[in-house]
């Protein structure tokens, strides 16, 4: 099975995500440090769309000036438009596998598609 996982070295939750995904036997991981490669606005909206969520519920306020910029109270198409531009306002870490995507909060969750 092939595992996408859009990940942050930073971010505990993404590490141990990642972990579950190397652990797990017949899981190849692409891994996407999506700081330093940014999300397009499509595959964001393909995200959320295939995840079953709304760009407000991805939106990562802890740790960034999201919502002092307005983005808690912004339309759907502005919190893309600042999260491909700012992948720091995507909430962490997505999961994609042939049999869906999953925001892993928790990395628990991360079963779900495996």
């Amino acid at each position: 099975m092939k595992a996408t996982i859009w990940h942050n070295p930073a971010c505990g939750t993404s590490r141990k995500t990642l972990a579950i995904l190397d652990e797990t036997p017949g899981v190849d991981v692409t891994v996407i440090e999506y700081l330093k490669s940014s999300y397009t606005e499509a595959k964001l909206r393909q995200l959320f769309a295939d995840a079953d969520i709304t760009p407000r519920e991805a939106l990562r306020l802890r740790g960034t000036d999201a919502e002092e910029r307005g983005l808690k109270q912004a339309s759907e198409d502005e919190i893309v438009a600042a999260m491909a531009a700012h992948p720091a306002y995507v909430e962490r870490p997505f999961v994609e596998t042939d049999k869906g995507v999953r925001l892993c909060r928790p990395q628990d969750r991360v079963h779900e598609i495996l």
